[in-house]
């Protein structure tokens, strides 16, 4: 049976606390980006070996995020999303007390756990919110995954500036914790299982195919992209995705049911999820690069660190700002219109920022443009997905579509950081991208952006009954765990 609606009067509390918990993950990533060039002094080692710090990270969230989903469904989202915040504090608490390299990586790697946080805490909102607060709530909790890395930037940038670097990993401790508690002592449970045994086999082929795919991405750039090492990587990856894939469609209980993310609805939300992953990557880049470049770059705005940072979170709030508007339009229309227009608002960010980035304010309006059209989409993707899956499977079809937008995300730091290091200027000691290299950015970014249009609009459109609805249980499959009898399927009563 599927459990109650919460009560109109703890909904509130409950959609709080996992956008809370949301937040803190996200900001949790940006708060180490002030102490990113200072890595290799601060632990002792190499460039090479001190990029594991963030190359770890990137590795566990993408690994973590589609099994703590499947464990979710089966086990207790709420488990697994006190699990995952517990990782994300002993990780923080690890780095807290070490400058030692290994064990700085080894908890930065327990933090990338954290990242399924957010969509666990979708899928708890689909169980349990009555049906009137749900959209709005999910919109929310995804608004939090740009949010949150906003705001993190200039409050890393002051802790990293009048205290010990230590001290970002004891916020992101205290954080975590607070998040952690919040979970345990507000958010109820749901009895909503899925059933059936964890996927072994299926979870040690996709992180093997996920290493050998994003390690290359990471470390491309070092290793030369041609190098036999990063060639054999993405080759080794493709033959190891494609023999996963042949085992995942014949097994009973598969970490990802394959046959539902080839769904037409699912499958273009996905990869809608990769462009916009790409295109908001832009927004971290090219846009703070711009603010804090010396004038005599030819381009520079001359900011500080927490200077840029502050304008940055203008583009975080409006996400925040917008999403009931985004569950607005897509309770209206339907996630695709909702996620074309987030597409055509990034569109217009990057093409006004190549036709004017001379004045501060310009490059705040560009990228809160941009920000407001990431986050419409962000908000319409979980919509889109849980309307086209089973309602025992919301978890893990949710943290296949984050695992999607972070693969987009990083395949967009290996691009744009690859232009920018092919045309760069020399000023001092100092080299940066020159004028020529951050517009070729901004046109690639605005290319993600249209293809991101282009997938969104081919979406079937439909209005769904409600948000996360889940889909008709198809004929024929009486007693079957891939689709959701009549009883698990949620109220829609308030």
């Amino acid at each position: 049976m599927a459990p109650p609606p919460t009560p109109s009067r703890s909904s509130g509390l409950v959609t709080a606390a996992l956008a809370f918990s949301g937040m803190v993950v996200s900001m949790m990533f940006t708060l180490m980006v002030p102490v990113i060039p200072d890595l290799p002094r601060l632990l002792s080692a190499s460039a090479e070996d001190a990029s594991w710090a963030i190359t770890s990270t990137l590795l566990s969230s993408a690994v973590f995020t589609p099994v703590s989903g499947r464990l979710g469904d089966m086990y207790g989202k709420r488990r697994m999303m006190v699990i995952s915040l517990a990782l994300m504090v002993i990780g923080s608490a690890i780095c807290v007390f070490t400058s030692a390299l290994p064990l700085v990586v080894l908890g930065r790697t327990l933090q990338g756990c954290a990242v399924g946080v957010i969509p666990l805490g979708i899928s708890i909102m689909r169980d349990l919110l009555p049906a009137g607060r749900l959209g709005s709530a999910m919109a929310l909790m995804s608004a939090t995954l740009g949010a949150g890395g906003a705001i993190g930037l200039p409050l890393g940038a002051v802790v990293a500036q009048y205290a010990d670097w230590h001290m970002l990993f004891l916020v992101a401790a205290a954080m975590g914790a607070t998040g952690l508690v919040l979970t345990l002592t507000v958010v109820p449970d749901s009895s909503l299982r899925a059933g059936g045994r964890f996927d072994f086999p299926g979870a040690a082929g996709l992180t093997a195919g996920l290493v050998c795919f994003l390690l290359p991405i990471s470390k491309g750039g070092g290793w030369g992209w041609t190098s036999p090492l990063t060639l054999g990587l993405f080759a080794a990856a493709a033959v190891i995705f494609a023999v996963w894939a042949f085992v995942e469609l014949r097994v009973a209980n598969p970490l990802v049911d394959l046959r539902t993310t080839t769904r037409r609805q699912v499958l273009l939300t996905n990869l809608a999820s990769i462009a916009f992953g790409f295109a908001m990557f832009g927004t971290q880049l090219v846009f703070p690069q711009v603010l804090q470049s010396p004038p005599a770059s030819g381009y520079g705005l001359g900011l500080s660190l927490f200077e840029a940072g502050l304008c940055m979170a203008v583009g975080g709030g409006m996400m925040i700002v917008l999403s009931p508007v985004s569950a607005r339009i897509t309770g209206a229309y339907g996630p695709k219109v909702t996620l074309v227009l987030g597409a055509l608002l990034a569109v217009a960010g990057y093409a006004g920022a190549l036709a004017a980035m001379t004045e501060v304010w310009q490059v705040v309006l560009a990228a809160t443009v941009v920000s407001a059209g990431a986050g419409l989409g962000y908000a319409a993707m979980p919509a889109s997905i849980m309307s086209s899956v089973p309602v025992s499977e919301t978890a893990a079809a949710n943290g296949f579509n984050s695992l999607m937008r972070s693969i987009g995300t990083a395949t967009a730091s290996a691009v744009i950081s690859t232009v920018l290091a092919a045309h760069t200027v020399q000023l001092g000691a100092a080299t940066l991208p020159s004028r020529d290299g951050l517009h070729h950015a901004l046109i690639i970014s605005v290319a993600a952006g249209v293809a991101g249009m282009t997938i969104s609009a081919f979406l079937p459109r439909r209005r769904p009954s409600r948000p996360g609805a889940g889909p008709e249980r198809p004929p024929g499959r009486r007693g079957s765990t891939r689709g959701a009898p009549p009883s698990t399927t949620i109220s829609t009563k308030s």
